[in-house]
């Protein structure tokens, strides 16, 4: 909503890009302070060996980090952030049109009138939610449930996929490997947010982006468990032409290595641009729905709300389903395939669900009313 409110037509996509940017980073930060600091004891004896009470509570440490970080923003915001949200004034144009018109009307008295013009509060009109609540707020609001409940259980998905056993559908990554696939995909969040996304909007528009990052997910969700049977049969092939191959062994298996990698990073990287081209186009959606400033919160507070459902839900699905099509002999898609595919069927679902929306979602609405009590004029 703040973003929304001191932003203008020129720099508003590159501003909301701006707010998934700073999601990742503190994401990909919380996660290196929780890897650094947790278990101190037994991570650093030296400092921490005598320390009892980290002893005892293990994790202790970095969710004081954490909490101490939460209190310093929460600091600033109380001394150092000013409200921006601006009251427009309220128009009193029939007021001055009667006095113009009026024999008697005298300079003074317009200047009075002009006076109060300018200094007068507004008073905008209050939305009942019924009024807010418009079919095409509902219909966004729709598919971005549908969109983000996918993306989280994919987010849930692939740490689990990527440890398991090859046996079991993964790729038998250590949790070094997990980490370095996922920060080698993080690193093009900064380039895309802060440089590609807002050359896109302003070409194709917010709605068309929302669109074009679903398209790109539903191939790569349905292509990422197929690494699994692509690395054993490289492995199988790697074993079986080591007997006659003139290549040592090391190079050959280091071959498969690099091509599962290489496959896996695109796949992962195509990922990340759907996922930002999905999370900052809706996030741009939500705030063009508003219809006037004073509505941003109400707009954004709906969104998030959404998107907390699917952070709740996604976890909890994509974990029993990997574990039941783990443990039963079915063929594709009801084997390790089945929660991967169901990512691809929900962001399908809501990709068609988004061709129902309109193109007036596009334009800031609440830019294009200046004054929330020109309706009454």
């Amino acid at each position: 909503s703040v973003f929304a409110e001191i932003s203008d037509d020129t720099n508003r996509p590159r501003m909301m890009a701006l707010l998934p940017l700073m999601w990742n980073l503190g994401s990909v930060g919380g996660a290196v302070i929780g890897g650094i600091f947790a278990d101190p004891t037994h991570q650093y004896p030296r400092i921490f060996g005598h320390m009892e009470i980290f002893r005892v509570f293990p994790y202790l440490l970095p969710c004081l980090i954490g909490c101490s970080i939460t209190v310093f923003g929460l600091v600033m915001g109380i001394f150092k952030m000013e409200e921006t949200l601006v009251r427009e004034p309220a128009s009193r144009t029939m007021d001055i049109r009667m006095s113009l018109t009026s024999p008697s009307s005298s300079t003074s008295t317009l200047a009075t009138e002009s006076t109060q013009l300018l200094t007068e509060p507004a008073q905008p009109k209050q939305r009942s939610m019924r009024e807010l609540l418009t079919p095409t707020v509902v219909r966004v609001m729709a598919t971005n449930v549908v969109m983000g409940l996918g993306v989280a259980m994919s987010d849930q998905a692939y740490p689990i996929f990527a440890a398991s056993d090859l046996s079991d559908g993964g790729l038998g990554f250590a949790a070094r490997g997990i980490g370095f696939s996922l920060a080698v995909s993080g690193a093009a969040v900064m380039y895309l947010q802060l440089v590609a996304y807002p050359k896109l909007e302003r070409k194709y528009g917010a709605l068309d982006c929302y669109q074009r990052g679903q398209r790109m997910l539903i191939p790569v969700y349905l292509a990422i468990p197929f690494l699994s049977l692509l690395t054993s049969r490289l492995e199988e092939s790697i074993d079986a032409k080591t007997h006659v191959s003139t290549l040592p062994s090391w190079m050959s298996h280091a071959l498969g290595e690099y091509t599962l990698w290489l496959l896996l990073v695109l796949l992962l990287l195509a990922r990340t641009t759907g996922t930002v081209l999905a999370f900052t186009s809706i996030n741009l959606l939500t705030v063009n729905l508003a219809p006037s400033k004073s509505e941003l919160g109400f707009m954004n507070g709906i969104q998030q709300l959404a998107m907390t459902t699917t952070r709740i839900a996604g976890p909890i699905m994509a974990g029993v389903i990997w574990t039941w099509s783990i443990k039963h002999s079915f063929s594709y898609p009801f084997n390790s395939h089945m929660v991967w595919v169901l990512c691809a069927a929900l962001t399908a679902l809501s990709l068609r669900m988004s061709h129902k929306i309109p193109e007036s979602v596009n334009t800031f609405a609440a830019g294009n009313n200046k004054r929330d009590t020109a309706d009454d004029v």
